[in-house]
């Protein structure tokens, strides 16, 4: 995200521990900077005491709600009106709504759709829905680095092919001509299908080494870029073999020029060198595959 994106943060007192203050104006300034920071809740209650030194050390504005009606979630309704006064007064580019309440989802859904980039935190307890509602969702206990209380191990098992899955069906979808897609697209792709997706939840720092440990994708680095394909049970030959005749026959019956036919295998395949095969010349490396013959310097596919 752009460093410069203007934020407004707005607490649900009632819902979140003032323990996670710290940790949830760090994150957002990977994300860019806070304008509005507000703690809603009704201060006379003696519950809520601890957040008090808490929202001043932190130059949070408390915004006192009452409960008028037991059994009603005032709080709520507050932290909705304002989101929206502040939308309307086009001084932010995005919003940061810190609760564990689903009730939180419709409004989640409402500000992206006038185009704010919504980021969601809350407990591990949150409701699916909002989590969802939002472009990222950060669960506080990570982001305090404690211990991952209800996930347990085979839940985790089921996340991880889950994102397998997803992983490999992004890749397919979006790679280059290499069937390569760049590390930070495919992050930017997987978040936007999961936003409470985070590879701290998995007990990792970087979206790269997350990834190193599926066996199924392989990595190459150009310049400062990470590629990431996904591995193929086939031979490099099979690989080539069916590369050429994907080009030949996208023109048809016409056959394909030799020179060019090489220059976008080349380009499909950066390490190709007919050298590894024993050959000087590509034509008589393609001469020899099954399939194929050279007539007037075209590539042609022979009847199997």
């Amino acid at each position: 995200m752009n460093s410069e994106m203007r934020y407004a943060v707005l607490i649900d007192a009632d819902n979140v521990a003032p323990k996670y203050t710290r940790y949830i104006l760090d994150e957002l300034s990977n994300y860019g900077v806070v304008t509005y920071k507000r703690v809603y809740g009704d201060w006379t209650r003696t519950n809520l005491a601890s957040w008090k030194n808490m929202a001043l050390d932190n130059a949070i504005t408390p915004i006192q709600q009452y409960s008028y009606t037991t059994g009603k979630n005032a709080t709520d309704s507050a932290m909705i009106i304002d989101a929206m006064d502040i939308l309307y007064s086009n001084n932010v580019d995005g919003f940061c709504i810190v609760s564990s309440d689903s009730d939180f989802t419709r409004l989640a859904i409402r500000l992206r759709e006038s185009g704010m980039h919504v980021i969601g935190m809350g407990e591990q307890k949150t409701p699916k829905p909002f989590s969802t509602a939002c472009n990222a969702f950060k669960y506080l206990e990570v982001l305090a680095e404690e211990e991952l209380q209800s996930t347990s191990d085979n839940d985790e098992t089921v996340a991880l092919k889950t994102l397998e899955s997803a992983i490999i069906r992004i890749i397919a979808d979006n790679a280059n001509l290499q069937e390569e897609i760049n590390i930070g697209e495919l992050g930017s792709r997987l978040q936007g299908r999961y936003p409470d997706f985070d590879v701290r939840n998995y007990g990792y720092s970087k979206f790269s080494q997350f990834l190193k440990d599926f066996d199924c994708l392989s990595f190459r680095q150009v310049g400062s870029s990470i590629l990431v394909s996904q591995k193929s049970d086939k031979t490099e030959l099979q690989q080539i073999e069916e590369v050429l005749s994907a080009i030949v026959r996208s023109n048809g019956n016409k056959g394909y020029n030799l020179g060019e036919l090489k220059k976008q295998l080349c380009t499909k395949m950066p390490n190709f060198n007919v050298k590894t095969y024993g050959y000087s010349k590509f034509s008589r490396f393609v001469e020899n595959l099954p399939y194929f013959k050279i007539k007037n310097n075209t590539v042609m596919i022979c009847d199997k």
